[in-house]
């Protein structure tokens, strides 16, 4: 009897994974339930919504998405599909806080890690995600006019509403079925009108 309980106590440290608080965020990935990925997302971001002291440690939460061209009844389309089918990235300041917030999101069956432990994603791992870990310098400001350059709202033109540094974006309002629309464009994809 003694010995089992020995084992649940050491299973259970490993479950809670010490986690050590970090200045720096870095990206994390969980596992989730397959088809769970974009209800795993919203759930973290709504829970982010109504904590504000978690929107200061989680700073965003991306489900990779790539575009794939299929043909269908002999018609091309090109239509977007999970990069990794069961996975979302979390870019947040882990602690043990922030580990048990996550990790007990309705849809998440845990961190990718050894055990349950974290660990962050390196630089060359996500690389090839298409997620920059350097800042980039912006010349514009809220109030600025500016040009997307590339992604799906290239050669739109918007006055900047709100920067978010964090995030790398800038969010302009664009018309969308004749009406204003808010759009978060990232910092790369978009340069300052004269």
């Amino acid at each position: 009897m003694a010995d089992e309980k020995e084992v649940f106590e050491s299973e259970e440290s490993v479950e809670a994974a010490e986690v050590k608080s970090e200045d720096a965020a870095k990206w994390y990935v969980v596992h989730t339930y397959s088809g769970y990925e974009n209800k795993v997302k919203v759930d973290l971001e709504r829970t982010i919504e109504n904590n504000k002291s978690l929107a200061e440690r989680i700073l965003e939460v991306r489900v990779p998405m790539e575009e794939v061209v299929e043909i269908r009844n002999g018609v091309k389309k090109t239509v977007p599909r999970k990069l990794f089918p069961g996975y979302v990235l979390v870019h947040m300041k882990m602690d043990n806080d922030i580990w048990y917030v996550v990790r007990n999101i309705r849809g998440i069956t845990g961190f990718v890690g050894p055990g349950s432990k974290p660990v962050p994603l390196t630089d060359a791992e996500m690389k090839p995600l298409g997620i920059r870990t350097d800042k980039v310098s912006i010349d514009f400001a809220e109030g600025d006019t500016i040009a997307v350059v590339a992604g799906v709202w290239k050669d739109t033109v918007g006055v900047v509403q709100k920067l978010d540094q964090s995030k790398q974006t800038a969010t302009i309002n664009v018309e969308l079925f004749g009406r204003e629309t808010p759009v978060e464009i990232s910092f790369a994809e978009v340069r300052k009108m004269n």
